[in-house]
């Protein structure tokens, strides 16, 4: 969930973005179907080879990614995202060291990489949140104007770095819980400042500030998870189901929307999977702190759920994707 199938997103979006930022190609044709069937054969190998083959197959997508962008970023001159570049690359220290561990091969166990992995995937996602979501947001407002606060948002990513690498690396202790909470509370004023009450009527937005919601959520659940008053699995989840899941269907549908041609509004369907994904955080992370008799129930609700909607972009979208863009230009 973490090495394939968030990561394939990030992969998919950086790559997008990055000849946007830069003006440079970035791989298509040949190149990208390459790196596609390099992802196909890991995940295909997971359930259909040797372990050692699937690992093999596994860590190689990370650093290649990385190196094509970080070598567009320098070419371009473009410094402000090499920090994202970076990110991939301890993504991909993080996954090698689970297969690694995994393997037996070193004697860590596997869970903390699994840890450092959402732990990087989050901060990506809370660089590119503070970039996207006030942006789409301004731009479907008219007249509305969203002040960047600079300060806030250096703060926030700093205070989150520090809070996940207490969390992944450090024991359980009031410091890593004072350093979430103070994260948390930074992300849900930063947050406040979007304005999110103004995208209501817009589902295309108010995913994206739903799935955005999450994020102090999990980092509070984070926070309390280290004084001993909530599992430690519920903030997991809430950043893992309710913020890297909203956000990513909110943008594979909006990107895809925006790149086949098609208007930047939601039909009922792509409503449907948004509130699926929202319903599967809810359930995964809420229903069994309520009643944890209740905990199987949640996961297999949540499962389904979360299955539900993405099936529903599958259907929708998949005829839009092997199409050429409407109007015959460049997608």
């Amino acid at each position: 969930m973490l090495f394939g199938f968030a990561v394939a997103v990030i992969v998919g979006f950086l790559l997008t973005a990055g000849k946007a930022w830069t003006g440079l190609a970035t791989p298509r044709g040949a190149a990208l179907g390459a790196l596609v069937a390099l992802w196909l054969a890991a995940r295909v190998a997971a359930i259909a080879a040797p372990y050692a083959v699937y690992a093999a197959l596994d860590v190689l997508l990370l650093p290649i990614v990385a190196i094509v962008l970080l070598r567009l970023l320098l070419k371009a001159g473009n410094r402000r995202n090499l920090p994202l570049a970076g990110l991939l690359g301890l993504l991909a220290l993080a996954n090698t060291g689970f297969h690694l561990a995994m393997l037996g091969a070193i004697g860590l166990a596997p869970m903390p990489f699994l840890h450092a992995g959402l732990a990087l995937i989050v901060m990506v996602e809370c660089v590119m949140a503070a970039r996207v979501v006030p942006a789409f947001t301004m731009s479907a407002s008219p007249g509305l104007v969203i002040v960047p606060r600079p300060r806030l948002d250096a703060a926030t990513l700093a205070a989150t770095a520090a809070a996940l690498a207490l969390w992944v690396i450090a024991p359980t202790g009031p410091l890593t819980g004072a350093v979430a909470a103070l994260a948390a509370l930074l992300h849900a004023v930063r947050q406040w400042g979007w304005q999110p009450w103004v995208t209501r009527h817009r589902p295309i937005l108010w995913i994206l500030h739903a799935a955005c919601a999450w994020l102090p959520v999990g980092l509070g659940l984070l926070a309390a998870a280290q004084f001993g008053a909530v599992p430690a699995s519920a903030g997991v989840h809430a950043l893992a189901v309710g913020a890297t899941g909203g956000l990513i269907i909110g943008m594979v549908t909006r990107t895809a929307r925006g790149h086949t041609g098609r208007p930047l509004k939601v039909s009922v369907a792509e409503v449907a999977a948004y509130a699926l994904v929202m319903g599967a955080a809810v359930v995964r992370v809420l229903l069994p702190l309520a009643w944890p008799a209740l905990t199987a129930v949640a996961l297999g609700a949540a499962a389904l759920a979360w299955s539900l909607a993405f099936a529903i972009y599958l259907a929708v979208f998949t005829p839009w994707l092997l199409a050429a863009r409407l109007g015959g230009s460049d997608g």
